[in-house]
């Protein structure tokens, strides 16, 4: 199998995606905050695309249902209908600065992932 096709190497971009989506979500929410009946974003991917996995891997041919799976799993941005204020804002500024430095945190570790990765590819192509 084609190392940049791996499931591995997929899930690694379908993660950094999600992260990416999910920042400019957060800064979305924290530029709106003071937007009187702003409702929250919030990104959702890990929920649904665990259990899928989880059927897919029982079946007959695991790592092709499983490509499929990673494939086929959109993010899904969803307004929090939650109220916070009497403007019907629903935005905690505070949550958001804390989610968004826990965002970047994940989104290094991915890019650190990636790199290895490539590294181990780049050694393997060189013969080192």
């Amino acid at each position: 199998m084609d190392f940049l096709s791996s499931n591995s190497f997929l899930m690694l971009e379908k993660s950094l995606g999600y992260l990416w989506t999910k920042q400019a979500a957060i800064a979305d929410n924290i530029t709106n905050a003071e937007t009187p009946g702003y409702k929250e974003k919030v990104v959702t991917f890990e929920e649904g695309l665990k259990s899928k996995l989880l059927m897919a891997s029982r079946g007959s041919s695991p790592v092709k249902a499983m490509r499929q799976v990673l494939e086929g799993s959109p993010f899904s941005v969803t307004e929090q209908t939650v109220q916070t204020r009497m403007d019907d804002n629903g935005v905690n500024v505070t949550a958001q600065a804390a989610e968004a430095i826990r965002n970047a945190y994940q989104m290094r570790y991915v890019m650190s992932s990636i790199n290895t990765e490539l590294s181990i590819l780049n050694s393997a192509i060189r013969g080192q």
